[in-house]
C-alpha cells in the first residue's frame, strides 16, 4: 500500500477488532452469554445519546460517545477488571497505560494524540463529559444485572452496599440516575438477586 496514514489507519481498526474478544462478567441482558467491551461500549454510546438529558452539567454527547468508544479499547492488552476485583485493580492503571501507549499509537501521530487524549480525559474523570460517561460506564453494569436477577451479583459474592459504594459517583453527576440506581437495587434486594 503506497498510503503510509491509510495503512496505520487500517493496521488500527484491524487491531481494535479484537474489542469484540474481550468478555465482561456482565451477561447481555437476555441472559445468553456474557457481553463483550464492544457491545458494552455502542451500548453506553447510546446510553449517552438518550440518557444526557439527566447531566447535571451539561455535556456534548458527540464527545462522550467518542470517550465511551474509545475506553475500553486499552483491555485488548490490558484485559477486563472486574469493577469489584480489589487484587485486580493494583496494578490496573499500569496495564492500561502500557496497553493505551502501543495500540493507540499504530495509528498516525496526530490521530494517535487524540484517541489518547479522550482515553485520558475518561480515565481522569474531571471534566463534565468524563464524569458523565463515566456514570454511565458505572450504570450500564447494574442495569444487566437488575435484568439477569443479579447474575454476575451473585456469582462473585457482591453486596448491595459494594454496589452503591463503587457507584456513588453517579449521585453527582446525574442524580434523578442515582434515584433510578438505588430503585432498581432496592428492587433487587427485595427480589434476591443482591444481599444487603
Amino acid at each position: 500500500m503506497d498510503n503510509e496514514r491509510l495503512k496505520k489507519q487500517i493496521d488500527f481498526l484491524k487491531e481494535i477488532d479484537k474489542i469484540k474478544q474481550i468478555f465482561r462478567q456482565t451477561l447481555l441482558i437476555d441472559g445468553t452469554r456474557h457481553e463483550n467491551d464492544a457491545e458494552h461500549s455502542w451500548h453506553l454510546a447510546m446510553m449517552a445519546m438518550v440518557l444526557s438529558e439527566y447531566a447535571k452539567e451539561k455535556v456534548d454527547v458527540s464527545h462522550v460517545i467518542k470517550m465511551v468508544l474509545v475506553h475500553d479499547i486499552v483491555e485488548i492488552d490490558a484485559g477486563d477488571t472486574f469493577v469489584y476485583d480489589e487484587k485486580g485493580y493494583e496494578d490496573k492503571s499500569e496495564r492500561e497505560k502500557k496497553a493505551a501507549e502501543r495500540i493507540f499509537n499504530i495509528l498516525p501521530k496526530d490521530q494517535a494524540d487524540e484517541i489518547r487524549a479522550l482515553w485520558d480525559e475518561f480515565e481522569e474523570r474531571k471534566t463534565p463529559d468524563a464524569k458523565f460517561a463515566s456514570a454511565l460506564d458505572r450504570m450500564q453494569p447494574i442495569i444487566h444485572n437488575y435484568y439477569t436477577k443479579g447474575h454476575s451479583w451473585r456469582e462473585h459474592g457482591v453486596k448491595s452496599h459494594q454496589v452503591l459504594e463503587r457507584n456513588k459517583i453517579v449521585s453527582e453527576i446525574a442524580p434523578e440516575l442515582w434515584k433510578f440506581i438505588n430503585d432498581i437495587l432496592e428492587d433487587s434486594i427485595n427480589k434476591g438477586y443482591i444481599e444487603r
